[in-house]
């Protein structure tokens, strides 16, 4: 459901409003980038986790798929890795940033200008 609150986890990092209502939270600290999305019930279809500065993340610990936007240093869409289930791992060699969606949102994030050819930043 859109608009839902934001589980505790988030709270005190910096939340970007985007275009639809959709909603792009910047994981910037080593706990918020080390604990990611793990365990999380599920994440609601407006929110999308943005984890600046690796080309590689980890599903272990998921309770549902993701959809993986990897974002060059530009900004731009290097490669979108749809219904990424529990217990991989995922490299983009050519990627600096990843936004993280559940599966099936990220066609969303993209319309609303994610890879467009700046690097999200919180406003």
């Amino acid at each position: 459901m859109d608009g839902e609150e934001l589980d505790d986890r988030f709270r005190g990092l910096p939340i970007t409003g985007l275009p639809h209502g959709l909603r792009l939270v910047e994981a910037r600290s080593r706990r918020s980038r080390r604990r990611g999305l793990a365990r999380l019930e599920s994440l609601p279809a407006d929110v999308a986790l943005h984890i600046p500065g690796t080309p590689s993340v980890h599903t272990f610990g998921m309770r549902f798929a993701l959809d993986l936007i990897w974002l060059r240093r530009d900004g731009t869409v290097a490669r979108i890795d749809r219904n990424v289930r529990s217990g991989r791992i995922a490299v983009c060699l050519k990627a600096r940033s990843v936004v993280e969606t559940r599966a099936g949102a990220a066609d969303r994030f993209i319309a609303a200008g994610i890879g467009a050819g700046s690097a999200p930043r919180p406003s």
